[in-house]
C-alpha cells in the first residue's frame, strides 16, 4: 500500500511546497523583526521607535534567553523569550544603526540550523535551507563534510528515507549476515 506522499504527483507535491513556503513567509513577515542565520550565528534586525538610543534600552542576553525592552516600558518588551538554542553570551552583541537594533547572536552549536529565534514564534522548515555556496566553500574539509552529511541526512529524513548512519548500519548487518549464513535472522527485531 502506498503512503499519502507517494500518491501525490510531482505537480501536487510542488503545489504543497509552494503553499508551505508562502505560509512560512507570511508567518515570518508578521514577526516584529527580521532575521537570518548561518551555521555560526543568527542576526536579528529589530525596528525601534524614533529617537531611541542605546541608553534607552534594556538588553539581556543569557545562554538561552533574550530580552529587549525600552527602559520606559520594561514590562512590555520588544522581544523576549527562550532562544531556539544556546548562544555564546560573550560573543553576542548589539548596536543601533539607522533606527534599528542590530543583534548578533553567536551560536554554541555551529552544526545546527535554528527553526526560530525565540521558541514561541513560528518555526521555519530547516530542511529547505540551502547555505550560500561561497560560505560552504569557505569551510575546511572536515567541517564541510560534516555540513554536507547533515544536509543529506535532513533531506533523507524529510523524505522518510534512511540517514547515512542508518545506511551504514544496514551495510554492516548485511555483511554480518553474509559472513554467518548459519544464523537465522528471520525473526530478529533490529532497531
Amino acid at each position: 500500500m502506498m503512503s499519502g506522499d507517494e500518491e501525490l504527483t510531482a505537480a501536487q507535491r510542488e503545489e504543497l511546497d509552494r503553499e508551505a513556503r508562502a505560509k512560512e513567509k507570511a508567518e515570518q513577515d508578521a514577526l516584529p523583526y527580521r532575521w537570518r542565520q548561518t551555521l555560526q550565528d543568527v542576526d536579528v534586525t529589530l525596528p525601534l521607535p524614533k529617537g531611541v538610543r542605546g541608553k534607552d534600552l534594556v538588553v539581556v542576553f543569557k545562554q538561552k534567553y533574550i530580552k529587549i525592552a525600552l527602559k520606559s516600558n520594561a514590562a512590555e518588551p520588544l522581544l523576549e523569550g527562550e532562544l531556539c538554542n544556546n548562544i555564546k553570551i560573550e560573543d553576542s552583541t548589539w548596536l543601533i544603526d539607522g533606527g534599528e537594533l542590530l543583534i548578533h547572536l553567536e551560536k554554541v552549536n555551529k552544526a545546527e540550523w535554528w527553526k526560530n529565534v525565540v521558541t514561541h514564534h513560528p518555526a521555519i522548515d530547516t530542511t529547505k535551507i540551502v547555505p550560500e555556496n561561497s560560505k560552504l566553500d569557505d569551510l575546511d574539509g572536515e567541517t564541510r563534510a560534516m555540513v554536507e552529511k547533515m544536509m543529506y541526512d535532513q533531506r533523507q529524513k524529510a523524505m522518510g528515507l534512511p540517514t547515512s548512519d542508518d545506511q551504514q548500519k544496514m551495510r554492516v548487518l548485511e555483511r554480518f549476515k553474509e559472513q554467518h549464513p548459519e544464523m537465522d535472522f528471520s525473526n530478529a527485531k533490529i532497531a
